[in-house]
């Protein structure tokens, strides 16, 4: 008798005088209202928050209009407060606005967890700067590869298909999960977490498109830090890029310790054929040609026309 009463679970006062409604509610995750300034940036945060993209002003005109209709998704910060793993343009947006208090959600992530889901919430953005792309990649890969043979939280539906990812979870490495996640070539993935490599001014140069990602990504982000620093400074003096055969030429130039100033100039510097590409569009030649004229028709005619062109100008010049 006794040990069948070891079995019998007691009913807690709070069960005895709550219904089974105010039970399951009690379950679900509670929106918060919290002072603005307990809640802070995720600290490895790869993204540019206060870029002024047309994303950012929409919001920003919301939150102003209605305010923040959707909490933030937090998680203890160990100094005290909330850290941001889902929100952070909404804080910002909040604090130009002088808005005193924010809701918040929060959640008990691992430091691998959140770096995943903090990358995750952004990185299929449409205007990221390749500079934030080669953050996240990285951020988002390394904590892949740490959770190697983990299994995942049971209870965070959101964690259950990019958690347990290592070096061989379904017979795939790591940067190909990601790189189906992320709908993303691997190679690609690589080549912007090699961006990671380059000196801050030169990264600059990719995200405004002077420098473009492949030759920076594949070839000078393997020079030396001095070598970067004076690419950079060549560049900026002579207001000139380098193409990718003058990139690969610095690179196997540099492993092979051959790469002084003077050299890099010289290479930097050197004078490029100039590229004449023109384009005529279909719909600016068909008033011109009957709809039978073929391409071969339409370049006859037209190489024609400018010879007769060539020819008065001549004309002129000896007149």
């Amino acid at each position: 008798m006794r040990e069948s009463l070891k079995n019998i679970g007691l009913i807690s006062l709070d069960d005895m005088f709550t219904t089974e409604e105010q039970r399951q509610e009690a379950k679900l995750e509670k929106i918060q209202i919290v002072p603005a300034g307990e809640v802070y940036p995720y600290a490895r945060q790869p993204y540019t928050i206060d870029r002024a993209t047309t994303d950012l002003v929409r919001l920003m005109d919301s939150i102003e209009s209605i305010g923040i209709s959707e909490p933030l998704i937090t998680r203890p910060r160990k100094d005290g407060g909330y850290e941001i793993i889902s929100g952070h343009r909404r804080d910002y947006c909040a604090k130009m606005l002088g808005i005193k208090e924010l809701p918040i959600i929060v959640r008990n992530y691992t430091d691998d967890e959140a770096d995943i889901l903090v990358v995750d919430h952004n990185i299929t953005r449409e205007d990221l700067l390749p500079s934030e792309k080669a953050r996240a990649y990285k951020l988002k890969l390394d904590a892949m590869k740490r959770q190697a043979g983990r299994p995942t939280l049971e209870s965070q539906d959101e964690l259950k298909n990019c958690v347990q990812v290592g070096h061989n979870f379904f017979g795939k490495k790591s940067r190909e999960l990601l790189a189906e996640q992320v709908n993303d070539s691997a190679t690609n993935i690589q080549r912007y977490i090699r961006l990671n490599d380059l000196i801050p001014s030169l990264l600059e140069q990719v995200d405004s498109g002077i420098l473009k990602v492949t030759p920076a990504a594949d070839y000078i982000s393997q020079l030396t830090e001095h070598e970067q620093m004076q690419l950079a400074l060549v560049m900026e003096q002579n207001e000139v890029t380098p193409s990718i055969k003058q990139a690969q030429q610095l690179k196997q130039l540099s492993q092979e310790g051959k790469l002084t100033e003077s050299v890099l100039e010289h290479i930097i510097t050197e004078e490029k054929p100039i590229e004449r590409k023109v384009i005529l569009h279909q719909d600016k030649l068909k008033k011109y040609f009957p709809p039978s004229s073929t391409p071969k028709e339409i370049e006859k005619t037209i190489i024609g026309l400018l010879e007769d062109w060539h020819r008065k100008k001549m004309r002129e010049q000896q007149r």
